[in-house]
């Protein structure tokens, strides 16, 4: 008991996230007008997620109830436990190469295993406030891979859009062209023509998310495409006896009934292999959601939790797998539709599960004459929407750094995996970003004061001093320069602009204080501040300068001339020339400075830094 009692006291002083799902606030003050808009939504996204939901399954390499089944369990489970009032969950094509590639190597079993896997990831992101993170990824990124997806997607669909009589595609990039090249004497033109049509059709229907112009348009945009594409090829494949793969000749048609609780079967020397495999799921399935639900908030005018969000989707690919289902995210466009169609709060998505689920128990035998070849074509469309092919158009104008990682993270997407593609893709736009911020961190000599003496120098250093960053200070530590009889007594390393400093920057200044000191000379260091003082204090740095350490460079100045009178006393008595004795420590009073002075003077007194004495001259 006192075991548990200690668990509940370390976790009360975690930092965790509340589960609080949006749902909870959304329904208060709902009403009957809230709900007829969102069982209208839910109803109109329903019929949109209908093709979307079967093609994804297939083209994933699952039977297509599995894409329903992962629609109306994860949509419902999103909707009700995420953070997002308005975003639609369920299978998304930025997973269809992912869980190809996981089943080709692993096994359908295995793939159980690593959704399950990365639901538990995806919950904990939530609970320990890491959604805020995702946002830390580059666009680069995320534009080079989903065009990497979006581009494999579309040539997996090769195979059924133009009726190649091919077994199974490979999942990697090479073999899915040499399989098409191989097998292209099997083309079957009835299977092309309704692909074709199915295509055009889609992509010149009105679309629900801008229904504007003339009225029959408006009305027409209530009625998905892709639904009017699958009611007609079906028709016209039925009446005609058309010869094409259907769904019915490929899986035997979709049950009619509510999906089965299974357990996976685990194998433990394959389980200790899918970790790459769950962080892939969880990453990008992160990734999708959130930006998904930065898209709604634009809409919307609203704010999601993202650490919910996270936490609702853990939920809900943590159980989908056990009923036959695959892994789960947001989806932008079903989302848009959902908007567009009036929804206000989270009930919607749960309507559009529950439809789903309806249209299986009252109109699954119907699919069973779905041509492969409209849904093949319903995938090249969401392809082409997916991918942001301007930006290609773009990439003469951008920087050399967002080019080579965005083509970088797309090459590696498409010819190897995500997990590859967005590995190399953060270490070089980390590379990249190492090489922008050396670029702006400044060492230059600073001007000083015409009184001051050759024996004193002084660098203004600007921006950030890291590991990346301190060969800037190469000249001015360089051991051969403290030995050239020319070299200066006092060296003043002026911090005002300098915003960040890292232990490698401080050692460095370390070994550069003890080597000043071997050879009589002296180090300041003004204008500290923030970091870079705490940062001194922390190295023990701080207490090594002593009054060495100063608010500005105006003290610094008079802390040079203290310094080059005490070290000129110090030579006087080497060479044991008579010596003057200083002033009595009476006759020693505070530099003051005024008016702006006077803050820094404070500053260091707040900060523990000795305020400079100077000898009282004699009136």
């Amino acid at each position: 008991m006192r075991l548990f009692q200690q668990a509940g006291e370390i976790l009360h002083h975690l930092p965790l996230a509340h589960f609080n799902p949006v749902l909870l606030d959304a329904v208060k003050g709902y009403n009957r007008h809230m709900l007829t808009r969102d069982v209208s939504a839910g109803l109109t996204v329903g019929m949109v997620a209908l093709p979307l939901a079967m093609a994804f399954g297939i083209a994933s390499g699952v039977p297509p109830e599995a894409g329903l089944y992962t629609a109306i369990i994860a949509g419902f489970l999103i909707s009700l436990l995420g953070g997002c009032r308005v975003q639609i969950g369920g299978p998304a094509g930025a997973f269809v190469v992912i869980i190809y590639g996981i089943i080709a190597q692993y096994g359908i079993s295995n793939l159980m295993l690593a959704t399950i896997g990365s639901g538990v990831i995806l919950f904990f992101m939530g609970l320990f406030k890491l959604g805020g993170f995702i946002k830390f990824i580059p666009i680069s990124i995320v534009i080079g891979f989903t065009n990497g997806i979006a581009v494999m997607i579309g040539l997996q669909q090769v195979k059924d859009f133009f009726g190649l009589s091919i077994a199974k595609m490979p999942a990697d990039f090479f073999s899915m062209i040499r399989t098409i090249i191989e097998h292209f004497s099997t083309f079957n033109p009835w299977a092309f023509g309704i692909a074709l049509t199915s295509f055009l059709l889609i992509f010149f229907w009105p679309k629900g998310y801008s229904m504007n112009g003339p009225q029959w348009k408006r009305w027409l945009a209530h009625l998905p495409g892709t639904v009017v594409v699958l009611v007609l090829s079906t028709v016209f494949v039925s009446l005609f006896n058309i010869p094409v793969e259907t769904v019915g000749s490929k899986f035997g048609g979709i049950p009619q009934g509510l999906p089965t609780f299974q357990l996976p079967d685990f194998d433990w020397q394959s389980a200790k292999q899918l970790y790459g495999a769950m962080l892939t799921l969880a990453v990008l399935g992160s990734i999708e959601s959130l930006l998904c639900a930065r898209v709604a908030d634009t809409m919307t005018d609203d704010r999601h939790d993202p650490n919910q969000e996270l936490m609702g989707q853990g939920i809900a690919n943590f159980v989908v797998p056990f009923f036959g289902g695959i892994p789960a995210t947001g989806t932008i466009a079903r989302t848009v539709t959902n908007i567009k169609s009036g929804a206000f709060s989270p009930v919607a998505g749960m309507v559009h599960a529950v439809t789903l689920l309806v249209v299986i128990l009252v109109a699954a035998p119907l699919a069973a004459s779905i041509p492969l070849s409209a849904l093949a074509a319903i995938l090249v469309f969401v392809a082409w929407n997916m991918g942001n092919w301007r930006e290609f158009v773009r990439l003469r104008r951008m920087s050399l750094s967002y080019k080579a990682t965005l083509l970088i993270t797309f090459f590696l997407t498409v010819i190897f995996d995500l997990t590859v593609a967005v590995e190399f893709g953060l270490v070089v736009a980390c590379i990249f970003f190492l090489i922008r911020m050396n670029n702006i961190t400044v060492v230059e000599p600073a001007t000083l004061p015409f009184h001051m003496p050759d024996t004193v120098e002084a660098w203004h250093i600007r921006g950030a001093l890291f590991f990346g960053s301190i060969s800037k200070l190469e000249h001015v530590t360089d051991p051969h320069r403290l030995m050239a009889a020319d070299s200066a007594k006092i060296v003043i390393l002026d911090f005002s602009d300098l915003v960040n400093i890292d232990n490698s920057a401080m050692d460095q200044i370390e070994v550069f204080v003890r080597a000043l000191h071997r050879h009589h000379h002296e180090l300041i260091i003004a204008g500290a501040a923030g970091h870079p003082l705490r940062q001194l204090e922390r190295t023990g740095i701080a207490q090594a300068l002593g009054p060495n350490l100063v608010p500005d460079m105006e003290f610094a100045m008079a802390r040079a001339d203290l310094v080059l009178e005490e070290l000129a006393l110090e030579e006087r008595r080497t060479a044991g020339a008579p010596v003057e004795e200083p002033a009595p420590a009476a006759d020693v009073e505070k530099v003051e400075t005024a008016g702006a002075d006077a803050p820094a003077a404070q500053d260091a007194q707040a900060h523990g830094t000795p305020v400079l004495t100077q000898e009282k001259k004699p009136d």
